[in-house]
């Protein structure tokens, strides 16, 4: 462009004008305006980078306020504290796990605090040194495919690309996992091994919490250690004073406008009212409930098809993602309390928090009544742990009740043994612990402090947007079971998802709030490669799209490579789900073989893990010498891992190779996202 212009100004010479029209000043001030602008921009944005490597994500906070509530370090310093406590959580549990250690910080003479650190500048950990006895500790949960948890996730990035001077950080890690994923508690090991190639001091060996066992003894077991090891390094001893000190303070809000009230908004107030785009973990899209039908044909058992809409939302999701839906606790569950009780459901109220530099101010939107708290906002149906159960150990007037939340709440093998028996296998919640302790009566508000939020469920998207751009399809099994003590528990969301029945047009469509998770679990770039899915029960789900993504290519005229579907559940002629879809897949070519296993339909029961053994030749000429795709979505507890094993046995027999060699081939495949797996325990 530049030598273009000058051509045409010497052109402008030769014919004997001017040496500089009006028009040339204002081409040549527009260009030294841009270059001006362009230049000190880029060096403003160097400039900020060089000075501040960690990142904080955007928020509604002005830059200035940013600097100054992300500096853990002035908080730890202008309030005396020496004790902070990070969490990576994605259901809560960790944030919760990070409380309970920063409260009993203070039996050791530590002051304590949370922090969460999307919110924090992390580089200033490098300053904790400055801090007299100072401790960081990292509570710190693994998902997905070894993924660290969105909250954490700046934070691990920051990790791996930085070589901050840790020395003089002393730290200890406490991960969140569980055994039957393959990449059990990978981030809180990298995380603590980091730590310490950036030269920061362990107090405290790592300790790893198995969800799919018992979480709580592996935290409370690794808790105690952890203060011995505290006392050792640092020279103190326990004071014996008890923690049991309340973190939020009861506010009365009976003179609160109407308007100012939640109502069981996740964030923002009135946000279902006012929607406003993007839609994210705090800022759910209220949805329409489009369509939901029964899948199985026949039995007591309950699978439904649910359809979204997301027309006008701008929400976009890819094949293979999730979508998070936030679901309400039954009415019948939040009475009972209110009537355990005796207590005003519809009074309204705030917790704040006693601690003024903490930037948690409430533990869930505030002022509400306690009906709206227990219905949006708590989490009322799934085990108490151990520390609620000390807690209501002040409450319980009979000396009976008081013995046996002292023995549950205690670390002795009687205690867990209590706590596992009656608590875990009786499967009782807190409106059974409250029934069947009858003496129990612990304050509303206090109560309200102590459970732990309600999480959103997250379910694989069945649907392909190249097909269903303005709507979400899940696939869900209605969960309801009788417990040991003969109460019948229900799954919260599935069984609020069954009442959402769409009506004709000219009544108001149901609707339940929803957002969209982004996964890796996605089809390869190229339409031709050739892949296999492993999906028995609502392990299709995903599948589906795939499935539908790949007829629409090949209607598109594209070719599409072999696509093999391993399908199983109980009985053909009962749950049996979308087989009219799936059969006209196999005619039309889109789907290449479709092998089924029907569990019950015979004397001896088949599983799709039988079928994939029959077929080795299959699955290497696929996955071995076409370099295809598999994939795997269903229980990560049984099945993902028999599938794992046939793999790795069949890589060894057909591709010829040791058992090291094979697991090594297997290991490529996951790294290159050849072998992907969506599973739950």
């Amino acid at each position: 462009m530049e030598n273009s212009e000058g051509v045409k100004i010497e052109s402008t010479v030769v014919t004997e004008e001017p040496l500089i029209s009006a028009l040339d000043i204002a081409l040549f001030v527009v260009i030294i305006t841009v270059a001006y602008f362009w230049y000190f921009k880029r060096d403003k944005q160097s400039s900020s980078s060089e000075k501040k490597p960690y990142t904080i994500q955007p928020s509604s906070l002005s830059s200035i306020e940013q600097t100054s509530n992300s500096s853990f370090i002035k908080k730890l310093k202008s309030t005396g504290r020496s004790l902070v406590v990070f969490y990576g959580s994605q259901t809560g549990t960790a944030e919760e796990f990070a409380g309970r250690i920063a409260k009993e910080g203070a039996r050791y003479k530590m002051k304590g605090m949370v922090a969460d650190p999307e919110e924090c500048d992390m580089a200033d950990l490098v300053e904790m040194k400055e801090i007299q006895k100072s401790l960081a500790i990292f509570c710190i949960a693994t998902y997905g495919e070894g993924d660290p948890t969105d909250n954490a996730m700046d934070f691990y990035e920051w990790l791996q690309n930085g070589d901050a001077d840790l020395e003089g950080l002393n730290y200890a890690v406490f991960g969140l996992g569980n055994k039957t994923y393959e990449h059990y508690n990978e981030i809180a090991i990298y995380i603590d091994q980091r730590l310490e190639e950036l030269g920061a001091t362990r107090v405290h060996e790592i300790g790893l919490g198995d969800d799919d066992a018992n979480i709580e003894d592996d935290f409370v077991s690794w808790k105690e250690k952890l203060w011995e090891s505290v006392c050792s390094h640092y020279g103190i001893e326990e004071t014996g004073e008890e923690s049991n000190i309340r973190q939020y303070k009861l506010v009365d809000c009976s003179e609160v406008l109407p308007e100012r009230i939640f109502s069981g908004e996740i964030s923002r107030l009135k946000s279902y009212e006012n929607q406003r785009f993007p839609f994210d973990v705090k800022n759910p899209y209220l949805s329409k409930i489009a369509v939901n039908r029964e899948l199985h044909k026949s039995g007591d058992r309950s699978c439904m098809h649910i359809e979204f809409d997301i027309n006008g939302s701008k929400m976009r999701y890819d094949t293979g993602d999730h979508v998070a839906v936030y679901p309400k606790n039954s009415s019948e569950l939040v009475d009972k309390i209110g009537e355990l009780l005796n207590a005003d459901l519809d009074a309204v109220f705030s917790l704040l928090n006693t601690d003024e530099e903490s930037s948690k101010k409430h533990p869930f939107p505030c002022p509400c009544t306690y009906r709206t708290a227990l219905t949006y906002y708590l989490d009322i149906t799934s085990n108490p742990r151990t520390h609620i159960m000390k807690e209501l150990i002040e409450y319980a007037s009979d000396p009976k009740d008081q013995e046996k939340l002292k023995l549950m709440a205690s670390s002795t093998p009687e205690g867990k043994k209590e706590f596992h028996e009656w608590i875990l296998r009786d499967n009782r919640n807190i409106v059974h612990i409250l029934e069947d302790l009858p003496s129990v009566k612990p304050d509303l508000d206090h109560l309200c402090e102590l459970l732990p939020r309600l999480q959103c469920r997250y379910y694989s998207i069945s649907s392909s947007p190249k097909v269903y751009p303005k709507s979400i399809h899940i696939t869900a099994v209605l969960v309801n079971y009788t417990t040991p003590t003969n109460r019948v528990n229900k799954g919260v969301a599935t069984n609020l998802l069954a009442q959402l029945i769409p009506t004709n047009d000219e009544l108001p469509q149901p609707t339940i709030p929803i957002y969209i998770r982004r996964s890796q679990f996605r089809l390869p770039p190229k339409s031709q490669t050739p892949i296999i899915m492993i999906g028995p029960g609502t392990g299709l789900a995903p599948f589906r799209g795939f499935i539908q993504e790949r007829d629409y290519a090949r209607k598109e005229g594209r070719e599409i490579g072999e696509m093999v579907l391993y399908f199983g559940c109980r009985k053909k002629d009962e749950d049996f789900i979308y087989e009219n879809e799936l059969q006209e897949y196999v005619a039309n070519g889109t789907l290449t073989k479709l092998h089924l296993a029907f569990s019950r339909d015979q004397p001896e029961k088949k599983y799709v893990t039988h079928l994939l053994e029959q077929n080795a030749d299959e699955l290497w000429n696929i996955i071995g010498e076409k370099s295809g795709h598999l994939y795997v979505c269903g229980d990560a507890r049984s099945m993902a891992k028999d599938v794992h094993s046939i793999i790795v046995k069949v890589v060894m027999e057909k591709g010829q190779m040791t058992n090291s060699q094979a697991l090594n081939y297997v290991k490529k495949m996951e790294q290159q996202k050849r072998y992907s797996a969506d599973v739950w325990s």
